[in-house]
């Protein structure tokens, strides 16, 4: 770790410890043990995702099953969580907003992921024989009627579809995200040695996550550190 990183790191921790003293130790523990269980390896991104029921769903199955950060396309129509079914998840899982679909995947392929769009008219894999250890991945979900767009199909790595032995030809978007986004994070703990975050990112999650839950942390941050 470079000078500059344990810097960084250590002004982290400061504020951590300092925060902690406005909060239960249980509270703190289970931020510990939470924070452990992230991961960036797998992630999520959601094209132009209508229903703000959905849009919720997708927040608290990331939540449930550990990925840290999702990713949304709101070229149509914002991402717009439903208060009553979020329940204040969207405070412990990071969303990354994009203008266009192009966008989103020029960053996520710069950020070294396959592309892993989700759909039910390709046969090329399924939550048992996708291959979670070849490297970090983003499951692409498309909108609640058309599904996946165009472009994400012409720059897919991978496609990934859920087998059903009904007469029904698909699941809807929220209940896909949970079945794949389960299955497939319990794999990647499995097989995956380097599946959690690293250990500053947790370090920085755990701020943010300690900050959004003090009371009035900016001003007793400032009390105490003064402004950064």
């Amino acid at each position: 770790m470079t000078n500059t990183a344990n810097k960084e790191t250590a002004w982290y921790e400061e504020r951590i410890a300092y925060l902690a003293e406005f909060m239960t130790p249980e509270r703190e523990e289970l931020f510990r043990r939470t924070v452990a269980q992230r991961t960036h390896y797998m992630t999520l991104l959601a094209e132009n995702t209508f229903h703000p029921q959905n849009a919720a769903a997708l927040i608290r199955h990331c939540e449930a099953f550990g990925l840290q950060r999702m990713h949304t396309v709101e070229t149509f129509c914002e991402f717009r969580p439903a208060a009553a079914v979020v329940r204040g998840t969207d405070r412990w899982v990071d969303v990354c907003r994009h203008a266009s679909t192009a966008e989103a995947l020029r960053a996520l392929k710069a950020g070294g992921y396959r592309i892993v769009a989700t759909t039910p008219h390709r046969e090329d894999t399924t939550p048992e024989t996708f291959d979670v250890a070849r490297g970090p991945f983003v499951l692409v979900f498309g909108t609640e009627h058309a599904g996946i767009s165009d472009e994400v199909r012409e720059a897919a790595d991978e496609f990934l579809r859920i087998p059903m032995c009904g007469m029904v030809e698909s699941l809807n978007v929220s209940a896909s995200a949970a079945i794949l986004i389960y299955m497939l994070s319990q794999r990647v703990r499995e097989q995956v040695a380097g599946w959690p975050m690293t250990p500053q990112e947790q370090t920085e999650t755990l701020y943010r996550w300690m900050y959004r839950s003090v009371n009035d942390a900016e001003r007793i941050l400032d009390r105490k550190f003064g402004s950064r």
